[in-house]
């Protein structure tokens, strides 16, 4: 479904992906694990185009989409929900899902995937007349989700969905990735909480300085003792 081919991405002079390479299939959850500033969420930013690459290629769903505008990508089916959620504060619940839902003409389908995220969301559901910049943490963050399912998206983009969150709603974060993959949704999530990403993954990828290091099924990079001492904190 999605193939990047040797992305090589830079932030003015500084080269900040060298050359990464990863697929996700249909159906997968895919987690990108590494330190801060490995690149990862610059590998998010550079597939859907936020910061285009210098060079390398973006394949999603056999069409080359590297550097295309970010509106097409998400016409396409690929949603992106960033590290910082990027909500609108000033707007309400229900008018940030409808921002997400900018690619759709249809309002009984839109209807739909409302209602479709306040089944995964109840508590977006209560707020849904309130300001999103009132809501908690956590509640920005399903808010975030919620508004990228809108587009009705095949591939999420997550990055860092856990950040900041206390223990309980991660797990409840973690639950629902878990349940919008099983809807269908194909997952290509960046996360520090690597024991909980490659549990919830098929495959993972490790970045070390913009470049893979190592990459695998997730029950073999959970067993590997490199990946054990440097992200899951075993001697």
């Amino acid at each position: 479904m999605l193939r990047v081919d040797g992305l090589h991405v830079y932030y003015g002079d500084s080269h900040v992906l060298q050359g990464v390479s990863l697929e996700v299939r249909p159906g997968e959850v895919v987690c990108l694990l590494g330190r801060n500033g490995a690149g990862k969420s610059t590998t998010l930013r550079g597939i859907v185009g936020v910061n285009p690459p210098k060079s390398g290629r973006v394949n999603f769903k056999g069409q080359d989409i590297t550097a295309r505008p970010v509106y097409e990508t998400i016409r396409r089916g690929l949603a992106f929900v960033p590290e910082d959620r990027r909500i609108f504060p000033g707007l309400t619940v229900n008018e940030n899902l409808n921002m997400g839902a900018y690619t759709l003409s249809d309002k009984k389908r839109i209807e739909e995937h409302r209602l479709r995220v306040f089944t995964l969301f109840p508590r977006l559901k209560e707020r849904r007349n309130q300001l999103a910049g009132t809501l908690s943490g956590g509640e920005q963050q399903m808010l975030a989700i919620g508004r990228a399912l809108m587009s009705d998206p095949k591939i999420l983009l997550l990055d860092e969905p856990s950040l900041g969150l206390a223990p309980l709603l991660v797990k409840a974060i973690f639950d629902t990735v878990r349940e919008i993959n099983q809807a269908g949704v194909t997952i290509l999530l960046v996360e520090q909480n690597a024991r909980a990403a490659l549990k919830l993954a098929n495959k993972g990828y490790v970045l070390e300085t913009g470049s893979i290091a190592l990459s695998g099924p997730a029950e073999r990079l959970l067993a590997d003792e490199r990946v054990r001492k440097a992200y899951l904190g075993e001697s």
